[in-house]
């Protein structure tokens, strides 16, 4: 038994050294440069995660205080859901706005149109 704790110990140490990079574990950090979807702009498609965002929480389920959302109402966001927000406080919006959009669609919410580029 003691081993295998021992075991778990090593694995949970290498797995808190990964870099900083997309899925790296880095949310919201900023160590990232941004990746926004074609023909949006950074701070365009942050605007939109957070929105998007916003509307789960708000018709949706609660996304949780650690997300910088509500911490009450609804049903506890799924687990594809927060990753997709922690994609969004990392920069990496173009993998976190298709999820979040198809969420809200599968809500039965109207999902804003993206802003337009300019």
């Amino acid at each position: 038994m003691r081993a295998i704790g021992i075991a778990w110990l090593a694995l949970a140490a290498v797995g808190c050294t990964n870099a900083a990079g997309q899925g790296g574990g880095q949310a919201g950090s900023g160590l990232q440069a941004p990746a926004p979807p074609l023909g949006l702009t950074a701070d365009q498609a942050g605007a939109y995660c957070s929105r998007l965002a916003q509307l789960y929480g708000q018709y949706v389920g609660s996304v949780g205080g650690y997300l910088g959302g509500v911490t009450t109402g609804g049903e506890g966001a799924d687990l594809d859901t927060r990753v997709a927000i922690a994609n969004c406080q990392d920069g990496n919006y173009a993998a976190g706005i298709p999820v979040l959009q198809e969420k809200l669609r599968d809500a039965r919410v109207t999902v804003p149109p993206p802003p337009n580029a300019g």
